[in-house]
């Protein structure tokens, strides 16, 4: 199931390519990215997007690899020292906790946004 992808030799590497193609993309998903409020009309750079790519595919291996005995993440090697499955519930629990502080942080923000087009409006009236 974890093939080389999750190595990472490859990981890092393929998640660089993605954030350039995501960096490509950027212009036609603007419109999507204004509507769900995830980035301001003068777009970003593409670093942040090599970068993003970068550390979340690293960051995936290094989440997997404790709970998956076929896991290489320092292939060409073909041990995982860092198999332990014992970590379980906490990389899970790490997971959701920080897709719902995530969550909570999007949905404040753009409550916030809401709130202050409102109160502009009726500052303007």
């Amino acid at each position: 199931m974890h093939g080389y992808l999750h190595t990472f030799l490859l990981a890092v590497p393929a998640g660089i390519l993605l954030g350039y193609l995501m960096f490509l993309l950027e212009r036609i998903l603007q419109p999507l990215y204004k509507m769900l409020m995830l980035e301001k009309n003068d777009g970003l750079g593409l670093k942040p997007f090599l970068l993003a790519g970068g550390l979340g595919t690293g960051l995936h291996v290094l989440f997997d690899a404790p709970l998956y005995s076929d896991m290489r993440p320092f292939y060409p090697s073909t041990a995982n020292p860092l198999y332990n499955p014992s970590l379980t519930p906490e990389i899970y629990g790490l997971c959701v906790w920080t897709g719902a502080l995530g969550t909570a942080y999007y949905i404040t923000l753009a409550g916030l946004s809401i709130y202050r087009r409102f109160s502009k409006k009726k500052v303007e009236q």
